[in-house]
């Protein structure tokens, strides 16, 4: 985990050739730490931050049966990513991979890739999810028709209904002796990780240089108050790492530097923003082969 987020990080500085990671290294009150790398400021990038934590102890047993924690004591690692670029035509990303043990041995892996447009590209939209795809199927070829539909559920607003954004892959308690060997979910792991600088780069790369204006900014603010809700309402790891004493900083890193909210902001009928939000939806079957000029498939 370490090493992967040393990699990526890299891979992140090199493809927005202006900014570098800040690194600040972390204890955790209770046992274990991390290191948390920022970057602010970049030409594509305009923040970012590629966690890793190992953190160890024993967690209240409310928050133990809310994780659905079998023991209060437990061992956790992983890397979290969260990138928000600085146009809106650059979608924003989120990927995490991750390990848990429990104090009675058990044991399992979880993690996931979704992304975030602001404005929905359809042809890129399915690209990514074939990317995904591709990298389930080298593993188990029931995995993206299993953890698709579940970042469906999970990246999800209840009160917006509406998701967050064309989803992705989305998995968790992949359960050593149940699931799988540890040395074979822990591969399949490695491949999610590994599989995100070179997808993320390259959405970068396509996109970076795309005009827009005031109106595409503004929308930009509401959508990224939209990610903002889902962070601080919804997400489990937010939860598990403010519930366990973990460092506050690190942990809210994934939200926006800038963001809006507008009174019952409605996007025009017909409009790129009204087109996109017609996406945001469960249920799109994004590696079906698309039709010309084809309506938002369900």
């Amino acid at each position: 985990m370490r090493n992967f987020q040393r990699r990526l990080c890299a891979q992140l500085e090199a493809a927005d050739g202006q900014a570098s990671f800040q690194t600040d290294v972390w204890e955790r009150h209770g046992g274990g730490g991390g290191t948390s790398r920022v970057l602010e400021g970049g030409a594509v990038l305009e923040k970012g931050g590629v966690g890793f934590s190992a953190v160890h102890g024993e967690m209240s047993a409310q928050a133990a049966k809310a994780l659905l924690m079998p023991n209060p004591e437990f061992f956790a690692t992983g890397v979290s990513v969260v990138m928000h670029p600085r146009s809106p035509r650059v979608p924003i990303v989120h990927m995490n991979v991750r390990y848990f043990e429990a104090g009675n041995g058990e044991a399992w892996f979880g993690g996931g890739i979704d992304l975030t447009p602001i404005y929905v590209d359809e042809l890129q939209a399915r690209w990514f999810h074939e990317q995904l795809q591709a990298v389930c199927d080298q593993h188990d070829p029931s995995y993206y028709a299993r953890f698709k539909p579940w970042a469906d559920d999970y990246f999800y607003l209840p009160h917006r209904q509406e998701t967050r954004g064309v989803g992705g892959i989305f998995f968790d308690r992949l359960t050593v002796g149940k699931e799988g060997g540890a040395e074979q979910l822990f591969a399949f792991v490695r491949s999610v990780g590994d599989a995100f600088g070179p997808i993320y780069t390259e959405l970068m790369r396509q996109n970076q240089d795309l005009p827009f204006g005031e109106a595409e900014e503004k929308w930009q603010m509401v959508r990224r108050a939209r990610y903002a809700e889902f962070n601080l309402a919804f997400d489990r790891g937010t939860r598990f790492g403010l519930e366990t004493g973990g460092r506050t900083e690190s942990i809210l890193m994934s939200l926006p530097p800038r963001c809006e909210w507008h009174y019952n902001l409605q996007p025009t009928p017909g409009s790129p923003e009204a087109t996109t939000q017609a996406w945001l939806r469960k249920g799109v079957n994004w590696v079906a082969s698309p039709a010309p000029n084809s309506a938002p498939l369900d």
